[in-house]
């Protein structure tokens, strides 16, 4: 289309799939993705309906003159419904006058019908050719905008419905075969030319699956979950089918357990059925769409092949019910409310974790109904194959990370406390952060957390007399008379000196230093922030007060800094508080490499404060 622009009178946008003969009307809206089932588009300009060019002028400004819609047919192109509808000796009526609704399908639509199927609408000189034709049409003039939503017209086929959908991505489906070319206006009506032939619809989806041998399980599940209601009641809704093959991929074991389990089950079977009819022309993107069991599936596209949480799974599709749509899926789609901890697990990035939960005797817990929370580390926080305790990441009972609170304790199946802190960028259990969303199964949920669990083993002062690196630290802080403060209730942020922080200080400052337990204590306190501040609660710029002088800037660059001091080694936990190794004794910054001191946005969390500059 040569020298033609948007907005030249009467010139349509079209988005095209590349190398197909797919089309589709267009905004700028939808533009902007140039992709339609993860296929590039192009998008080209033609003569809006009933308008052509005039060789010399701008756009398409020629309106041409309306005629009826037996000819209109061939001006569209659908000459095929144009040929049949003669034989049908439909010419007449549709030449006549009245005023129509033509849905004519694409002589594309005409050749995809099963060969036995044309040749018995075809080759009868009896009915059956005029009724299905009928059946395409309604007795009054509906434009593109009155088809609107969920709407349904009598057909001229025994007064049978065609059921619309209106879509808000702007793709409009009678029976769920998509409008094409809209809006083809005639003397005697209107035509718009559809992409299938479309059939009467008589049952609801119960009697759907019913009379097909291959939803025999699905039969099954839906009767013994006492759910068949939903399938007949009315409504608008879409089911993903499983097949019995579906089926038969699960473990025997896994399917027991759910089949004769009520709960899961209702779960199983309403994660498969959407609460909106989704026609399978509807969708041309990836798109979040709500169950009735609650969660979201991803319904999308790939190509001509629709996917369900990205896999195409979809065997066959819009098999039309009078209260919705029934799609075939060769997968049994599990959701995690229906799944034992094992099989959350076995779900999610933590293969690791659960390779040492099993290996630590934990099978039972991981499979049993009893209520318990697994903090399960990432597999990259399982350095140089440490294994530590896996009964201390498994919590007593069924919680969500939205309930925990600073300060809360949680017990574990190994007896031990967990302390719980909440900061403005994180939550965080011990040492370990929630790295993902919860996971909550049928009787147990799963927090997937950033590091393995280190639960304290002791007091500050015990953290740091067990550790070689820190024995110049603990000479310190015995002369400097801290033992006690160490050693007592409380909640502290150590950042500590190691050996090799006080050797770099110089012999000569280091005695000197030592020799003066006043000015020793200052430096020490000036390393002790008010509260437990985990490596994870450290944000771009955080604020602690130290024991003694200004405040300590932190900051997290891969690692978390102190005063512009990388910290050697985080989150060394205590019963008291924290211990940080620095290998730099850490001196105050000067107002010039000070974060924003004009800024300061305070933030108070529980009993622990620490302010954060913007």
């Amino acid at each position: 289309f040569e020298n033609v622009v948007p907005s030249d009178p009467n010139v349509c946008a079209m988005q095209q799939i590349k190398g197909t003969d797919k089309k589709y009307f267009t905004n700028c809206k939808q533009w902007y993705h140039r992709k339609i089932c993860s296929q590039p588009t192009v998008i080209t300009y033609e003569c809006c309906p009933g308008y052509e060019k005039i060789p010399g002028e701008k756009g398409c400004p020629a309106a041409l003159p309306l005629v009826n819609i037996y000819n209109t047919l061939g001006v569209v192109g659908a000459t095929t419904t144009k040929m049949y509808s003669e034989r049908a000796q439909l010419k007449e009526e549709i030449e006549g006058p009245g005023s129509f609704t033509f849905f004519a399908p694409s002589n594309e639509a005409w050749a995809a019908l099963p060969t036995e199927i044309l040749d018995a609408l075809v080759s009868n000189v009896n009915i059956e050719l005029l009724n299905a034709l009928h059946y395409h049409m309604v007795n009054r003039r509906l434009t593109s905008e009155e088809l609107k939503h969920g709407s349904s017209f009598a057909s001229m086929y025994q007064d049978s419905h065609v059921h619309i959908h209106h879509y808000s991505n702007g793709i409009i489906t009678v029976n769920c075969a998509r409008l094409i070319k809209p809006d083809q206006h005639a003397t005697n009506g209107i035509v718009h030319v559809v992409d299938r032939v479309i059939t009467a619809i008589s049952n609801d989806m119960q009697a759907i699956i019913d009379i097909d041998d291959d939803l025999e399980t699905l039969r099954t599940a839906f009767a013994a979950a006492g759910l068949t209601s939903i399938l007949e009641n009315e409504g608008q809704y879409t089911v993903f089918a499983p097949t019995n093959e579906a089926f038969e991929k699960i473990p025997a074991e896994t399917l027991n357990r759910i089949l004769g389990d009520p709960v899961a089950l209702r779960d199983l079977l309403n994660y498969h059925i959407l609460k909106n009819m989704q026609c399978a022309e509807s969708i041309v993107s990836g798109t979040p769409m709500e169950t009735l069991q609650g969660t979201v599936l991803e319904v999308g596209c790939d190509g001509n092949q629709m996917t369900l949480n990205g896999k195409a799974i979809i065997t066959k599709k819009d098999q039309l019910g009078t209260n919705g749509v029934i799609h075939y899926i060769n997968e049994l789609l599990i959701p995690d409310s229906a799944k034992t901890l094992l099989e959350l697990a076995e779900g999610s990035s933590v293969a690791m974790a659960t390779k040492l939960f099993v290996e630590a005797g934990l099978t039972t817990h991981l499979t049993g109904s009893e209520a318990l929370t697994m903090l399960a580390p990432l597999d990259e926080a399982f350095k140089d194959g440490v294994q530590k305790l896996m009964t201390n990441h498994i919590v007593k009972e069924q919680m969500s990370s939205k309930s925990l609170y600073h300060g809360q304790e949680l017990e574990t199946l190994g007896g031990l406390k967990l302390r719980v802190f909440v900061y403005r960028n994180n939550l965080c259990i011990e040492n370990a952060c929630i790295a993902a969303h919860d996971k909550t199964g049928r009787y147990a949920s799963m927090f997937t957390v950033d590091k393995v669990l280190t639960p304290p083993m002791g007091t500050v002062m015990d953290v740091l007399k067990a550790d070689d690196r820190f024995s110049l630290l603990v000479g310190a802080i015995q002369t400097a008379g801290m033992t006690e403060l160490l050693n007592q209730q409380g909640t502290l942020t150590f950042f500590a000196p190691t050996n090799d922080a006080f050797n770099a200080l110089g012999q000569a400052e280091l005695n000197k230093l030592m020799r003066n337990p006043g000015e020793l204590s200052g430096v020490l306190r000036y390393h002790l922030g008010e509260g437990m501040l985990v490596s994870g609660g450290v944000g771009s710029h955080t604020r602690l007060k130290p024991l003694q002088g200004e405040k300590l800037e932190l900051g997290r660059n891969y690692t978390v800094y102190v005063n512009k001091v990388p910290v050697a080694h985080a989150d060394l936990m205590a019963t008291n508080g924290v211990v940080h190794a620095v290998s730099s004794v850490i001196k105050p910054l000067r107002e010039s490499q000070q974060a924003h001191p004009h800024c300061l946005q305070t933030e108070l969390i529980s009993q622990h404060r620490t302010e954060a500059s913007c």
